[in-house]
């Protein structure tokens, strides 16, 4: 990588991981348990649209590690539903930011949002060996729509006032 990426790689990781803690101390009322509202992927969104694959799921993988090193959990159940859910959603937003059909970054995010739920519903699944977790996919996906359209929103805030902070790009 040039110096320019790995700097601007370390620096989204840096703060996608201040985002994801400072989060985790926001009392929200949960109205669905497990339903967040997905400040980090403000970062891996920008990454998305912004940056290669690369350095996209670089964000992705780096911002679930280091919380999960910080917080005590790696390689625990709630890792492997992180890292999931970051790696499908980073891969999947990726994909549909780059088709033809002009999606905006708010339908990016919701798409994202989605994949995040379903992967991490499915590997909940796949380590408890108990396919009755899915049946809470309809909660997770009516609360995904919101939270996509927020975090959708907000980056496409962002990469509008890029232009005043540089590219980006090498």
């Amino acid at each position: 990588m040039r110096t320019r990426t790995l700097a601007t790689t370390a620096i989204l990781v840096a703060l996608a991981s201040v985002l994801h803690a400072v989060e985790a101390l926001i009392p929200l009322p949960y109205v669905i348990p497990g339903a967040k509202l997905g400040l980090a992927n403000i970062v891996a969104l920008y990454a998305v649209m912004t940056m290669g694959l690369g350095q996209a799921i670089s964000v992705s993988f780096l911002r679930t590690l280091l919380g999960s090193l910080l917080s005590g959990t790696f390689l625990s159940f709630g890792y492997w539903l992180s890292v999931s859910g970051a790696l499908a959603s980073t891969l999947v937003m990726y994909a549909v930011s780059r088709t033809r059909l002009g999606v905006s970054e708010v339908g990016v995010s919701v798409a994202g949002s989605f994949t995040h739920n379903m992967a991490q519903l499915l590997m909940a699944a796949l380590l408890l060996q108990q396919t009755g977790v899915l049946m809470y996919l309809p909660y997770l996906l009516f609360f995904a729509v919101p939270t996509g359209i927020f975090v959708g929103l907000l980056t496409r805030r962002l990469i509008a006032a890029r232009p005043r902070f540089g590219s980006g790009r090498d």
